[in-house]
């Protein structure tokens, strides 16, 4: 069958001043196609652009293209941090598992998407590969969609799979995917981290793994357990050496027995290889990937997260630096809900005990303008590399009191001072029944 391929320059120039265009992210992002629409500078305005996390240079986000593009986004990564902080985007703090409702409903309606595809299968058949996250509810929502057809696109199984006759254009393009290596950024102390969690897992769990190098720690931690599931937003190369070492059977899943569950993956092209039509991955849209009540049935469900802060009473900032704008929202109230609700399960948020410059991650209270990404009634177990803090079913002080002595040693005295001017002298004491 042959397929009609259209030259970069028609194809972007589809997209029309004062519109809303969707861009497909993460591994998946399309840089080729965003350089060219980048060529348009002088005869575009006002395009609004969302996405969730994209990788890679991102020159509509320079300065000189402040009257041609907007960022609108979902998820802050690096490549548009200060563009989001500025005067030409801002962010829209919303559940990763709701945005293709957003779009299927016309509260966001998009005129364009733009994603990244593999080649057409026998059938005429592209996959959105590593992403298809909320990028299949774009392509069936947004009124035109615009191609990036690439061969080292894995093509994965499950409900990426987009036909060539619905791309209103389609350029061909052979270049490698953006990689992520997780692994060159652990720490010595997300090796303690990962310990401690891994201690807290049992045999038979189901995982779901944050971004990040810690959970890469704590993937190097569980060779040695049993029966492992896997049901995540998303993962990257941590999970290789775990499936190697037949540790991952997904055999005590209630969803998708037998299969390892995503809505997008991110790591290096080892990774990719091995995702490639392969039947043991299944990519869903994050609508339901990411839904609780779908989470919840997977028994013994473990949830692995981070955060930027937390403050005494277990309050999560995951989003923000104060009012900087840092990343998103994402999954985690999701999958930290869903673990809760799970027989067996446990939600579990991991994080250094100090940032890079020092300062304490736990902290008396958030910083002003910070976003609390996961309520105090959502968070069970906090870990870092100083030990483990339960904080279910524990009172404010209690709480406080626990996450101190998790905290790194040099900020402790402070917490205590902390815990003093906010609750003094008060003393709990068990009543004997």
């Amino acid at each position: 069958m042959e397929y009609k391929f259209s030259n970069s320059k028609s194809a972007v120039q589809l997209v029309k001043s004062n519109q809303r265009v969707f861009i497909h992210g993460s591994a998946a992002t399309p840089t080729f196609l965003i350089h060219e629409l980048a060529k348009r500078k002088e005869e575009l305005r006002n395009i609004e652009l969302v996405s969730i996390s994209t990788f890679g240079p991102m020159p509509l986000a320079e300065e000189v293209y402040r009257e041609s593009f907007f960022f609108n986004t979902f998820f802050v990564s690096s490549n548009i941090r200060n563009t989001i902080n500025s005067e030409r985007g801002d962010y829209i703090p919303l559940f990763l598992s709701e945005i293709g409702q957003l779009f299927r409903k016309k509260i966001m309606p998009l005129d364009v998407a733009i994603v990244h595809v593999s080649e057409p299968d026998a059938h005429g058949f592209c996959s959105l590969g590593v992403s298809v996250d909320i990028a299949k509810a774009a392509v069936e929502s947004a009124k035109v969609v615009i191609a990036q057809v690439n061969p080292r696109m894995p093509r994965t199984h499950g409900d990426g799979h987009i036909h060539f006759s619905k791309f209103h254009a389609a350029v061909e393009v052979d270049q490698p995917l953006h990689e992520i290596n997780y692994a060159k950024k652990v720490t010595d102390s997300d090796r303690r981290i990962g310990r401690f969690v891994s201690e807290i897992i049992e045999d038979r769990s189901t995982l779901q793994l944050g971004v990040g190098a810690i959970p890469d720690a704590v993937l190097a931690e569980l060779k040695n357990h049993k029966d492992l599931g896997v049901h995540t937003e998303m993962f990257s190369d941590g999970i290789i050496e775990l499936l190697e070492s037949g540790a991952i059977t997904n055999t005590f899943k209630k969803k998708h027995k037998g299969k390892i569950l995503t809505s997008f993956a991110a790591g290096t092209k080892k990774l990719y290889d091995i995702i490639h039509d392969n039947p043991l991955f299944t990519f869903q849209e994050a609508e339901y990937v990411n839904d609780s009540a779908i989470i919840r049935k997977n028994p013994k469900m473990i949830s692995i997260n981070s955060c930027l802060e937390i403050d005494l009473t277990g309050q999560v900032c995951a989003d923000s630096l104060g009012s900087f704008q840092y990343s998103g929202v994402g999954g985690q109230m999701d999958f930290m809900r869903g673990a809760s609700l799970s027989e067996g399960g446990k939600p579990i948020l991991a994080l250094r005990s100090i940032t890079k410059e020092g300062d304490s991650k736990i902290v008396p209270f958030l910083k002003e303008g910070a976003g609390v990404v996961t309520t105090r009634a959502h968070v069970h177990y906090v870990v870092t590399e100083f030990g483990v803090a339960y904080l279910y079913g524990k009172n404010l002080r209690q709480r406080a009191e626990s996450l101190t002595a998790i905290a790194h040693p040099n900020h402790r005295e402070m917490l205590d001072k902390a815990i003093f001017e906010r609750f003094g002298n008060k003393i709990f004491a068990l009543k004997e029944f």
